[in-house]
C-alpha cells in the first residue's frame, strides 16, 4: 500500500475532511504546535477536532496518567501534548483510522488509498463480488476509481489477448472472486485527479487587454424591434393629457409603516 505523503504546506486553518487523510499523526501534533500562538485556535478547537476525528481516533488523557499513555502507545497511538495558550494544556492520543471494511470508505478518503488496497477491502466483504456492494458504496468507489467487471469460466478468464490481459497491461489491479466454476474479475484503477471548474472573472478581459473570443460572433440588436404580435398604437395627442390624468410619480406601496421592511444596514448586520 502506498503511504500517504506528508504535505507540510497544510495548516489547521486549511485542513479539510479530505486533505486530513494526507497527513499522519506526527503532522497533526506539528500543526497544533505551530498554531499554539494563534488566538483563533482555542475558539475553533471543537471544529478543528471534528475535522481531525474524521480521519483519526482521538483520546484525551490526563497529563499525569502515564500508565494510560503507555497503553495507547502500545496500541499504535501517538501521544503528545497540546498547549492552548498560557493556562491550558491537553494530552492527546491519536491514531489514523484504518480502512479495512467497505463501510469505512467515504467520498473524503476514497482517493487516499491505492487500487490494490481497495480490492483488498472489497475482498473482505464476504467474497460476494461487486454486486454484493450496496449502490451507495459503489457510488463512493466509482467517484475515485475506474471499475469494470467480467465473469467467465475459469479456463477462459486468462485467455491470451482477452480482457484480463488488456486491463492488466493498462495498469488495472485485479481481484478474482470464485463463483463455482466461474470467476468474477473486478478491475480497478485510480482515476486521474480532476478539478471542478469555478466561476472566475478574467481581469484581463475587464481591462480590455485581450481580444474577446466571441469577437467574430455577430450580435443582432433587435431590442427596439417591435414584435410581430405588437399592435401599432396611435400617437398620443397632447390635447388629451390633462392635469388630472398625468402623473410623474408612482406609488410602490409599503411605506414607512411596513413592519416587514428591512434596511440595507440591517441586512449587512445580519450577514
Amino acid at each position: 500500500m502506498k503511504e500517504a505523503t506528508t504535505n507540510k504546506a497544510l495548516s489547521l486553518k486549511t485542513l479539510t475532511k479530505s486533505t486530513v487523510w494526507d497527513v499522519q499523526e506526527n503532522d497533526i501534533f506539528r500543526m497544533l504546535e505551530a498554531a499554539d500562538k494563534d488566538g483563533e485556535l482555542k475558539e475553533n478547537l471543537r471544529h478543528i477536532a471534528d475535522i481531525i476525528r474524521s480521519a483519526f481516533m482521538i483520546e484525551e488523557i490526563k497529563e499525569d496518567n502515564q500508565l494510560l499513555q503507555e497503553k495507547y502507545a502500545k496500541q499504535g497511538y501517538k501521544v503528545g501534548n497540546i498547549k492552548m495558550g498560557d493556562d491550558t494544556k491537553l494530552t492527546w492520543a491519536i491514531k489514523k483510522r484504518p480502512i479495512t471494511r467497505v463501510t469505512d470508505l467515504t467520498y473524503e478518503n476514497i482517493r487516499h488509498i491505492t487500487a490494490a488496497k481497495l480490492l483488498e477491502v472489497i475482498d473482505r466483504n464476504f467474497g460476494g463480488g461487486w454486486d454484493s456492494l450496496s449502490q451507495s458504496i459503489q457510488d463512493i468507489i466509482e467517484s475515485g476509481f475506474d471499475i469494470s467487471t467480467t465473469t467467465l469460466p475459469k479456463d477462459r478468464l486468462h485467455k491470451k489477448g482477452g480482457m484480463y490481459e488488456k486491463k492488466v497491461a493498462d495498469g488495472y489491479e485485479v481481484l478474482e472472486v470464485a463463483k463455482g466454476t466461474w470467476v468474477e474479475a473486478i478491475f480497478a484503477k485510480l482515476k486521474p485527479e480532476s478539478f471542478k471548474p469555478r466561476m472566475k472573472f478574467d481581469e484581463s478581459r475587464l481591462d480590455g487587454d485581450e481580444e474577446d473570443d466571441d469577437a467574430d460572433v455577430e450580435i443582432i440588436d433587435d431590442y427596439n424591434k417591435p414584435d410581430e404580435d405588437d399592435v401599432e398604437l396611435d400617437e398620443p395627442n397632447d390635447d388629451d393629457i390633462t392635469e388630472d390624468n398625468y402623473r410623474t410619480t408612482f406609488d410602490l406601496g409599503g411605506g414607512d409603516d411596513d413592519e416587514d421592511a428591512e434596511s440595507l444596514s440591517d441586512f449587512i448586520a445580519d450577514e
